[in-house]
């Protein structure tokens, strides 16, 4: 019997989390990858989601089966032969602000050797701002499984320029209506405004978070919604910008709509992955209710059940109830600005 088409599908990076938590708390060989968290983010409204992304020989098999065992749709992960790094190190100074470079300090910032996995670790996205080639574990068009073809939505996590670029235009030829993005860091550098045109031109959402619209500006100071208008003429059909416990500023080029989306309150035990979860909720609401407000709440919501859990795929255990329980609450706090 075959499988059932995924009604959503997300693209991006499977990784193995080495952080160091707020408190202080080493955690190795966590499952992690903006691809995961996006995808539970999507799943606590719509099942089955499916995974699209490129891991080596070395990534944990028993990984993969436990996704499937959870529900995920799996056929879009394809495992590269050889050794390939999905490590990931971060570390959290505060709540807000995390840093992903020199592990040996931070280690011994708290006391603790190196982990001996993260030897030679220099950083996880390597390569992502590369116009000229695509990197071993970069997802081209060609790996869309097309039984996927009919999803109604996919969304595409930061990871490498060329797939950003050319992947939006592929999936919708082969049938995929909704079309998600939220930018890497990377490529979000003064001067490439032509470059991140390219991205942006045609999709439904582009959802660059408040530190990714900062480095294009290379500005702190930046008036988000001037930013907003300027990505929206690029040519893409709502804005999003994410900005944490601050909420996210809705932005409708077509109408110079804009609203302000408040963060669900919660007690945060995990920041990591929030944005992640915000856009595969939001890339799911916005292709049930073809409105950018709904779907940021909808992604607020999954933000808010992840920033509660800790692992990638805690928000997989929240009652089925809750998603629309805070959907209605939230819902009475958007402003139109």
């Amino acid at each position: 019997m075959s499988k059932a088409t995924p009604e959503f599908a997300v693209v991006g990076g499977l990784r193995e989390d080495y952080f160091i938590t707020p408190s202080g708390e080493a955690r190795l060989h966590e499952i992690g990858g903006n691809a995961i968290y996006a995808a539970v983010g999507a799943a606590l409204w719509r099942t089955p989601v499916g995974l699209i992304a490129r891991v080596g020989e070395n990534y944990p098999s028993d990984w993969i089966k436990l996704f499937a065992g959870r529900g995920f749709d799996t056929r879009g992960i394809k495992v590269v032969s050889g050794w390939h790094d999905t490590r990931t190190f971060y570390a959290y100074l505060s709540l807000e602000e995390r840093v992903d470079t020199d592990p040996a300090g931070h280690f011994a910032r708290i006391g603790r050797p190196l982990p001996p996995e993260l030897k030679d670790y220099t950083s996880s996205t390597e390569g992502q701002e590369d116009r000229q080639k695509f990197g071993v574990l970069a997802i081209r068009p060609a790996d869309v499984p097309a039984a996927f073809n009919e999803a109604r939505g996919l969304h595409i996590a930061p990871c490498d320029y060329l797939t950003q670029r050319t992947l939006p235009e592929a999936v919708r030829a082969a049938g995929i209506k909704i079309i998600t993005c939220d930018p890497s860091v990377r490529y979000m550098q003064p001067g490439q405004k032509n470059d991140i045109a390219g991205v942006v031109r045609g999709l439904d959402a582009f959802l660059p978070s408040e530190m990714e619209v900062q480095s294009y500006y290379r500005s702190e100071s930046i008036d988000l919604w001037e930013a907003a208008a300027e990505f929206g003429a690029m040519g893409c059909r709502s804005v999003i910008i994410k900005r944490g416990a601050n909420g996210a500023l809705v932005y409708h080029p077509e109408t110079g709509g804009r609203w302000h989306v408040p963060a669900y309150p919660v007690t945060v035990r995990d920041v990591t992955g929030a944005g992640d979860a915000f856009c595969g909720g939001f890339s799911v609401g916005l292709a049930d209710t073809g409105d950018p407000v709904e779907a940021a709440l909808r992604g607020a919501v999954s933000a808010s059940i992840t920033l509660e859990g800790a692992g990638a795929l805690s928000g997989l255990d929240a009652h089925p109830d809750l998603p629309n329980a805070r959907l209605a609450h939230l819902r009475e706090s958007v402003r139109k600005v």
